[in-house]
């Protein structure tokens, strides 16, 4: 049940926000050199790597690495970047990975390929058996500002509650975060 809401929520997202879509890449390439999209190693379901698709936010020569390790994050993003990150703009690409299959509109969010303290932590918890979400119950209760183990807790209770009322209640927090900026750290 879960895969096909995913797959019809994904195509109307789509078809619906195609303009938007649109117009947000295009902004993208006005504000700064480079592509539209950024194409990120990610791991997904059983830790297999897949390539997701963000709004490009940061220059073209960031190093391939968490935000936060970077030495100042804020250098590295671009003007548009910063509204879309805030607003979780940039995540709406991953449309496409929902439906392709790489990913869930609710589950962990995808870590980084090497990112490997995160995914030794999911892997001991169970999480890796989970399809990686566009959002998540630990990034509404937090996104950038919590620590690993923490992110992990949240993951491991997302799996241990998982429904379809809890993925709406998470649907439904992801909204209210998205729409005050709240817990982006960079």
């Amino acid at each position: 049940m879960k895969r096909v809401l995913d797959i019809i929520v994904a195509l109307a997202g789509l078809a619906v926000g195609w303009p938007v879509l649109l117009a947000l890449a295009l902004a993208v390439r006005l504000d700064s050199a480079g592509p539209a999209l950024h194409w990120s190693r990610r791991v997904g379901q059983g830790n297999r790597l897949f390539l997701m698709p963000k709004f490009r936010s940061m220059r073209t020569d960031t190093p391939d690495v968490a935000t936060h390790l970077l030495e100042d994050p804020h250098l590295w993003v671009t003007r548009i970047g910063r509204v879309l990150r805030r607003s979780s703009l940039d995540e709406l690409p991953q449309l496409w990975s929902v439906l392709v299959g790489d990913m869930s509109l609710v589950g962990p969010r995808p870590a980084l390929f090497n990112q490997d303290d995160l995914i030794a932590l999911r892997t001991q918890a169970g999480v890796d058996r989970l399809r990686p979400g566009v959002t998540g119950w630990a990034q509404v209760n937090g996104r950038d500002e919590l620590p690993i183990p923490e992110k992990v807790r949240l993951d491991a209770e997302y799996l241990a509650r998982g429904s379809l009322a809890f993925d709406l209640r998470i649907v439904a927090a992801t909204l209210r975060a998205a729409l005050s900026g709240r817990g982006v750290s960079h």
